[in-house]
């Protein structure tokens, strides 16, 4: 009897990477693996959208349209190459108008891209509709998606598998146009028993010969026995990674799956342990200089009651790192439970894993419900879909009052055709102004990634990635300013200096060279002689809630300003949190400039 053949979707280079590294992997650096990947006789590849998407352009000054195109020349015309969408989403973090959604589909379907797997966080079938017929529109297969997760213990409401068949039932019932059907579960949370029971369902629903797919993640520590529990339930296609960056926060990894089902009656992709043993070799031989955060290596037992997907766990964490604020990091995930439940019960993947990330950060770090993150706020307000079940009365009026916006029950495509910024004539608009070419590719670009898109465009944004070489080059940089009593001396260079709460870009230099101070407004002054002015006291000092970065300063020195106005904007954990005035007054400064890292406690600005 011939074994049931089963598809195996390598998620090394989309997922794999999102999980590990926050999707900050160069892509010279990587393609040699895919070459191996190759050999290896993998042909199907998850290799783009998501926030790989977004990533490239944030922190690598690529173009993920050019990575997509030279990995279709690596794999070849053959390959099912496939990308991941959030429904009305696509690959933003906001909703987008139909141009947009159109355009998505368009342009993934010319950069190689295969099979699209469509998502919706909150299973709101509506925002499935309109993404599901363009990408089939386009030519693309559509594999249309149920989202899954464990809720936390002693919630109740979703996410078993009655919820399950009434959204696939109104996916059916909707007209959808879709070549396969997935459950994804981004947390790896479900538990083995409700996986075999929610296939089982799905199998006895769908027309016969329907191909059903599950996706899972290592996190919670189940993902290979969801694996074994969904083959027994009927599946027909499982997605896995490659080592060093499978297990863990990642997808199962390909031998340990290989190994799992030995003596079964199942034939993973026809792939053959020998060659995945080289592949792996090659991949790991990539990525040695990457710098991999031990959570991202580790299960937690944990997971289940926050839940925190793979994908967003360590891009999270790596945040909090670099904001030297990862010892809150438990606080955090403790305090994710209250939020999930008091939100609705949308699916913990992207955005919705980010919202509750940000609203817990938000609950521990300013205290329970005082600030409101703002995509956290939409979604319980309507403006994202209906949530699972109704979000709790008194997070909906605090968020109300706080993004001053009223519930709705507008669907949430009309609410973004209604919107000026999210057309497409804004975005060549916009282009044109900064005089950059109006290609559709520019056009998504723009649109997709905002300010950091326009940035990228322009030619100045800047790499980020966490590699040892690079990391240690930095320490002994940082050892060689440093004298021998541990303080740290002044080199040559440009620096920014306060005083009298003013602040001032100052050029230090060796010898008799033409120094040059210039002020924050931008114009030149005298340089200080030697006469040392105390940083003023005097006033309502305003200090930063949240470690970041300075996105924008909207008000000046000597600027009138009332209460609650905006100061300035700082980038916080992938979210924009507003700096306002605590009362009327005049600004007698702003202590910061745009781009600079600030701390937790920090003062940005002073009220006289």
């Amino acid at each position: 009897m011939a074994k049931k053949f089963i598809d195996i979707m390598d998620t090394t280079f989309r997922d794999g990477f999102q999980s590990v590294f926050g999707g900050r992997v160069l892509m010279d650096d990587f393609f040699p693996a895919v070459e191996a990947a190759k050999h290896a006789g993998i042909t199907h590849f998850e290799f783009g959208g998501g926030a790989r998407f977004q990533s490239l352009y944030f922190y690598l000054n690529e173009d993920a349209f050019k990575m997509m195109d030279r990995f279709r020349e690596i794999v070849g015309p053959d390959a099912n190459l496939q990308t991941l969408a959030r429904g009305v989403n696509t690959v933003m973090l906001d909703t987008g108008s139909r141009e947009l959604i159109d355009l998505h589909a368009k342009m993934f379907k010319k950069h190689g891209t295969t099979t699209i797997r469509n998502f919706d966080a909150l299973n709101d079938v509506e925002n499935l509709k309109y993404s599901g017929e363009r990408i089939s529109h386009h030519g693309l297969k559509h594999e249309v998606v149920v989202t899954m997760m464990d809720l936390p213990p002693g919630c109740f409401g979703a996410h078993d598998v009655a919820f399950y068949e009434k959204t696939l039932r109104d996916i059916l019932d909707s007209g959808i146009p879709y070549d396969s059907i997935c459950f994804k579960d981004a947390s790896g949370t479900s538990s083995p028993k409700k996986v075999y029971e929610t296939i089982k369902m799905a199998r006895a629903l769908v027309p016969e010969g329907t191909h059903l797919r599950l996706h899972t993640h290592e996190t919670a520590g189940v993902s290979v026995a969801a694996y074994l529990a969904a083959l027994d339930a009927g599946i027909d296609g499982i997605d896995m990674a490659a080592s060093p960056v499978s297990g863990g926060t990642s997808q199962p990894d390909i031998l340990t799956m290989l190994h799992a089902t030995k003596g079964m009656d199942y034939d993973l992709g026809g792939l053959e342990i020998d060659k995945i043993l080289s592949y792996e070799k090659e991949v790991e031989r990539c990525l040695e200089d990457y710098f991999m955060p031990p959570e991202a290596t580790m299960v937690s037992p944990l997971i289940p009651f926050s839940p925190m997907p793979g994908g967003a766990l360590t891009a999270n964490t790596q945040m909090m790192r670099d904001n030297n604020i990862l010892d809150r990091y438990p606080e955090v995930i403790a305090a994710m439970r209250e939020v999930v439940e008091k939100g609705g019960y949308g699916t913990s993947v992207t955005p919705v894993s980010q919202f509750y990330f940000q609203q817990a950060l938000n609950n521990v770090m300013q205290g329970p419900w005082k600030a409101i993150a703002p995509g956290y706020g939409k979604m319980v307000l309507g403006y994202f879909g209906k949530t699972p079940v109704a979000p709790d009365p008194e997070v909906v009026k605090i968020a109300s009052e706080k993004l001053h916006l009223e519930p709705t029950t507008e669907k949430a495509l009309d609410l973004a055709d209604a919107d000026e910024t999210k057309s497409l004539d804004h975005w060549i608009k916009r282009l044109e102004l900064e005089g950059i070419e109006t290609t559709e590719e520019n056009i998504f670009i723009a649109a997709a990634c905002q300010d950091k898109g326009i940035t990228f465009l322009k030619g100045e944004a800047e790499v980020n990635v966490r590699k040892k070489s690079l990391m240690a080059a930095q320490e002994a940089s940082q050892a060689k300013t440093t004298n021998n009593e541990g303080v740290k001396s002044m080199g040559t260079g440009t620096y920014t200096v306060v005083v009298d709460g003013q602040k001032f870009s100052v050029q230090i230099a060796e010898g008799d060279a033409d120094i040059q101070v210039t002020a924050v407004n931008g114009e030149s002054v005298s340089a200080p002689k030697n006469t040392a002015v105390p940083p003023s006291t005097n006033g309502t000092t305003i200090k930063a809630l949240l470690p970041g970065a300075v996105w924008k300063i909207v008000a000046n020195p000597g600027q009138s300003v009332a209460e609650g106005d905006v100061i300035l904007i700082l980038e916080s954990m992938k979210m924009e949190i507003d700096v306002v005035a605590p009362k009327g007054g005049v600004v007698k400064s702003i202590n910061v400039s745009v781009n600079d890292k600030v701390v937790e406690g920090q003062v940005v600005a002073v009220i006289g």
